[in-house]
């Protein structure tokens, strides 16, 4: 169901680097994983070659303005943001709000607002891990008949789509959207080496392919998809989606950083006619 929305997974943390090495190898592994120069850093922040290759051997200390120029040239997520703080020997800049804190009483409402707007058709609320934090009634349509085990809070996305007792036999086309998923995941975990991540993936990917899942269905009339559709059977008929995901422009909270919305756009006439009919 939900595809990984990008660059929001975890990273190299402080707790992985090196023991006594500080912020500089951490700055040296983001760098690598952006396949950015020295040079090339230190144009982009104003400093010089020599400086970055000081600071990345720990013969120079980062003032708290330097890691955070430095994070945002490199496209460091906040969480990690602050990471490179702490291990700097600085305080986190980024606050993490619980979602539940009355604080984002805003954003709860605003993205509960979006969701059902967007109905009849599917959309939920996802963090950095796939756990799903609100959705609307188009996917508890989708959902209808999945065991209760799968159901128990905290949600995950993946599982729910991947899991041979959830979405995953109602899936026509299985083989390839099960392998656009793991790709996805194994991509961001190459990026961010997020060990939760890693785990998650792991699991997901030893769920057996149900037999039944193993072909691809065939629309009535051959449809020019744009993307890669997720095509579900519901009540006998196959419903054509192709997912979207939505994310905060420029977060200041980490909790906020890591949200996104994902919803599922009907990718063909035949999904929207039926989606539609539901509700009139």
């Amino acid at each position: 169901m939900t595809t990984v929305p990008p660059e929001r997974v975890s990273a190299p943390s402080a707790a992985s680097a090196p023991a006594g090495q500080g912020v500089g190898p951490l700055l040296r592994a983001w760098r690598e994983q952006r396949r950015v120069s020295q040079l090339e850093l230190a144009l982009r922040a104003d400093s010089s070659a020599r400086h970055i290759s000081f600071i990345e051997t720990g013969r120079s200390r980062p003032s708290e303005e330097m890691v955070l120029r430095l994070a945002e040239h490199l496209d460091v997520p906040v969480r990690e943001r602050n990471a490179l703080l702490l291990a700097a020997g600085y305080a986190p800049h980024y606050p993490e709000t619980p979602l539940d804190d009355p604080a984002l009483d805003a954003l709860r409402a605003g993205m509960e607002q979006l969701i059902q707007g967007y109905e009849p058709y599917p959309a939920l609320v996802v963090d950095a891990m796939y756990h799903v934090h609100a959705a609307n009634r188009g996917v508890l349509m989708l959902l209808d008949g999945i065991p209760e085990h799968l159901l128990t809070p905290p949600l995950n996305a993946m599982r729910l789509t991947l899991h041979p007792q959830g979405l995953a036999p109602r899936i026509r086309n299985l083989r390839e959207w099960r392998g656009h998923l793991l790709a996805q995941m194994d991509r961001q975990i190459a990026l961010r080496r997020s060990e939760p991540l890693r785990r998650l993936y792991e699991e997901v990917a030893a769920y057996p392919v149900p037999p039944e899942a193993a072909g691809a269905a065939e629309p009535a009339e051959p449809v020019p998809y744009f993307a890669l559709p997720m095509q579900i059977e519901h009540e006998g008929r196959v419903l054509s989606f192709i997912s979207s995901i939505s994310t905060f422009n420029t977060p200041m909270d980490v909790t906020v950083a890591e949200l996104a919305i994902e919803t599922l756009l009907p990718a063909d006439p035949a999904t929207v006619k039926y989606l539609q009919s539901m509700v009139s």
